[in-house]
């Protein structure tokens, strides 16, 4: 017999502390192996942790909403029911760190796989914000049973579905209309209107609702991005910036955008192939030498909702054709708004693009993110009167470029050369892009 502290999991390479999003089990419920027990938000995403022992959840000590250290103990999960009391003891004593031989404490290995996060709202619904909510073993169950997950009403916490309700469909042989309940059946005479929906209790501070004065907390995002930007400071950076006219590149986009191409696909798709040229932007440093990237892997920089931002990467961007790439961009907008990015999806970057010119910015300075040497800063494109060749005037597409690089491998003229050929590859050839 043994009781297992369960701990605080490093979902991410760079996560230092994570913050509970909600508990899917309570005290006293009985845990299964690989049954998620636990939503922690980590850097970039919320994540399911499931763990791999079965027990009973004995007693909570990070709350929802509370943040921990990796590594430090966040539960305690007794194997039998009559350990239950002793666990609950042992944190009220305070002594976690300090447990006594005989009752052999031990972590329990945890397992984390992004997925829908469990705080749905409160009157029971298992879906939020357009996505269904259910525990990883309860999507597996569905899928090997065929059960539709759809129509399926949960009896876990917040309404989501647990395995358990996967099972009782499939033993019935049909959905059922009503959501799972173990109190008894009210009369059906009369129908009941459904109560107004509660709104879910936001894990992140919304800042349209800040009081003047108020301090409001970092959110688990907003503090990774302060720590990149301050290992930032520790890299000798220097700037170039470049004018270039986009009238071809517009009228491409006007030819495509009704089959789904969007602006930031064709420019990651313009930086890509420009790196095929230029290998050292898409380098990076470290203290045996210059790291050259086996693929040409584009991250784009996008605002969160609530603070922060992150940055998708578009994989290959330069093997992949505008079209599919416009698919996963926006594939990947939606999974970074609802917090659901896979690591490798916003890890893997070697080259950084970040947009402003959408909100009208006529240039600005990018910092450069951390285990890069390049970020390339896009300003508005705007009509300019310009001096052509032949000495007359007229008037052109014009947007401002600056690029930050890492001096300890990149020097001006590289980074010259490739804003060069990045203005040529869009004010000559931007067919090209299409291929």
């Amino acid at each position: 017999m043994s009781i297992h502290e369960v701990f605080m999991p490093a979902l991410s390479s760079t996560m230092t502390e994570g913050k509970i999003v909600s508990w899917v089990k309570s005290p006293g419920d009985k845990v299964e192996k690989g049954e998620t027990v636990v939503v922690v938000e980590s850097d970039k995403a919320d994540m399911d942790v499931e763990t791999f022992y079965e027990g009973y959840l004995a007693h909570i000590i990070v709350q929802a909403g509370e943040t921990a250290s990796v590594g430090a103990a966040i539960a305690f999960v007794a194997e039998t029911e009559a350990e239950i009391e002793t666990a609950k003891s042992l944190a009220n004593s305070g002594d976690a760190a300090a447990t006594p031989a005989a009752t052999s404490v031990e972590p329990i290995p945890v397992a984390a796989s992004v997925g829908t996060p469990a705080l749905a709202s409160q009157n029971g619904s298992n879906h939020r914000e357009g996505r269904l909510v259910a525990s990883p073993r309860a999507r597996k169950l569905a899928k090997e049973l065929k059960v539709d997950l759809s129509n399926l009403q949960g009896s876990g916490p917040y309404g989501r579905i647990i395995a358990e309700d996967v099972e009782l469909v499939a033993n019935k042989g049909k959905q059922p209309t009503a959501p799972v309940t173990p109190i008894a059946p009210t009369p059906t005479t009369t129908p009941v209107a459904p109560s107004p929906r509660t709104p879910a209790p936001t894990p992140t501070p919304v800042v349209a609702s800040v009081v003047p004065g108020q301090i409001v907390p970092l959110t688990t995002l907003q503090n990774a991005v302060v720590r990149n930007m301050v290992a930032s400071l520790a890299v000798p950076v220097f700037r170039v910036g470049y004018t270039i006219t986009t009238d071809g590149l517009d009228k491409l986009y006007k030819q495509i955008k009704s089959k789904g191409v969007t602006m930031t696909a064709l420019l990651a798709k313009a930086v890509a192939v420009t790196l095929q040229k230029h290998p050292l932007l898409n380098a990076s440093y470290s203290e045996q030498g210059i790291v050259y990237h086996s693929a040409i892997n584009i991250s784009v920089a996008v605002a969160m909702d609530g603070g922060g931002l992150i940055t998708p990467v578009l994989q290959n961007a330069d093997m992949v054709d505008i079209y599919s790439l416009s698919r996963t961009w926006k594939s990947l907008v939606d999974k970074a708004r609802a917090k659901q990015l896979q690591p490798e999806e916003y890890n893997s970057g070697t080259f950084t693009l970040s947009n402003l010119g959408m909100f009208g910015v006529d240039k600005f300075d990018a910092i450069l993110p951390p285990g890069q040497g390049s970020i390339l800063a896009i300003g508005a494109s705007r009509p300019q009167v310009v001096a052509t060749p032949d000495g007359l005037f007229a008037v052109r597409q014009q947007m401002q470029v600056n690029i930050t690089c890492d001096h300890r491998i990149i020097y001006g003229a590289d980074a010259a050369a490739f804003l060069q050929d990045l203005a040529k590859s869009i004010e000559t050839d931007a067919q090209s892009l299409t291929l």
